[in-house]
């Protein structure tokens, strides 16, 4: 339940405002270039081809679209690599859209090899929309739907430094890789540290920030970053990250991890060690798995994405477009439309807008 009866009333204005502002009117309208304009009662082809269909992330995605399809008029065609990584798929599933004559296409891409076909597909006059991550260059595509990450990162990051209190932070970063720089490791991990009052003087990887200092977040104190481990973003890769770091510092207190399967992998390396009471961990995510996570104990918060929001809002957009409709706009300050994210917890701390368990278990995913 709520803390206040209107913190729900809350959650669910905002949600509705980002869908008007993801469909809001732009300069111009009109559908895609060379492509014509579907009547009112005419079905358009939407195309949504995700990663995999292995990851309930991704499962959540088709879901929501499946079941917005009808209401929105749409013909909708569901793809996926075979497994993350293939875009021999992706890229078979794209020219398939173009034969078919779909008004656009929905894709969390694989990898940069799908580029060139997406470019194809543009210049055919569908309207293409990434979801979950922006590609590079980010014009590859119309325009991306996804979660803020640095400012997911940002939450966790002022969570974990009112919950200190002053105390001295013996951080732990669990990231995603430590040989390829990628967008979402980055971003979450330099906004936790930004969110926690450390300044990082390289954006462009991971680990610039000094080893140590004072964070300046909540009251404030000292600080030490022990190290950064790749986890893949697995649980094993949370364990076994967490295992090379207490072997550096056992005495670290504070364990950031790029997501849910990496946190309780670390929980694992510390309750074998006799130190989980003693940990503040802090995720990214808000599975339903890993609201549960939070429900007992093991992530103190966490930070809620809405992978079905994105497709959702992409299949709605071009559903509109190829009606004549306005293409969506960027959020101010971002390359992308931002679809939200939320602080969960079960230990609320003053001047920050959380979600309980509770609450979240209503909005998660990949139940």
């Amino acid at each position: 339940m709520p803390l206040r009866m209107t913190r729900r009333t809350k959650l669910i204005a905002a949600t509705s405002l980002a869908a008007v502002a993801a469909l809001s009117l732009a300069a111009c309208s009109g559908g895609a270039s060379g492509a014509s304009t579907a009547g009112a009662n005419d079905k358009v082809g939407v195309t949504l081809i995700v990663k995999t269909t292995s990851n309930p992330y991704f499962v959540s995605m088709e879901d929501a679209a499946k079941k917005d399809a009808q209401s929105a008029n749409v013909s909708l065609t569901l793809a996926a690599g075979k497994k993350d990584g293939d875009t021999d798929s992706q890229i078979q599933a794209i020219e398939n859209a173009i034969s078919r004559g779909d008004k656009g296409i929905l894709i969390t891409p694989n990898g940069d090899a799908v580029n060139n076909e997406i470019a194809k597909a543009r210049k055919a006059g569908l309207y293409v929309i990434a979801l979950d991550t922006v590609p590079t260059p980010p014009d590859t595509v119309d325009i991306t739907f996804a979660t803020d990450n640095f400012a997911a990162g940002e939450l966790i990051g002022k969570w974990t430094a009112a919950k200190l209190d002053g105390k001295k932070a013996t951080i732990a970063m669990l990231d995603l890789f430590s040989d390829q720089i990628v967008s979402v490791d980055t971003n979450r991990d330099q906004g936790f540290l930004k969110g926690l009052g450390i300044t990082v003087p390289d954006k462009s990887k991971n680990g610039s920030e000094a080893p140590t200092g004072t964070y300046t977040g909540g009251k404030g104190g000292d600080y030490q970053v022990v190290g950064h481990q790749p986890t893949q973003g697995a649980e094993d890769g949370g364990r076994s990250a967490m295992e090379t770091l207490l072997s550096k510092n056992p005495d670290i207190n504070v364990v950031y991890t790029i997501n849910e399967p990496a946190a309780y992998g670390a929980y694992q390396a510390l309750k074998a060690a006799g130190k989980e009471k003693d940990v503040i961990i802090v995720s990214i995510d808000g599975g339903c798995t890993g609201v549960g996570y939070v429900k007992d104990g093991v992530i103190g918060a966490t930070s809620q994405q809405y992978p079905s929001k994105m497709a959702s809002l992409g299949m709605e957009a071009i559903a509109k477009i190829a009606r004549g409709g306005a293409k969506p706009q960027t959020t101010e300050g971002l390359n992308f439309f931002s679809t939200g994210q939320q602080l969960v917890t079960d230990q609320q701390m003053a001047g920050l807008d959380s979600l309980t368990s509770a609450q979240a278990s209503s909005t998660c995913w990949g139940k």
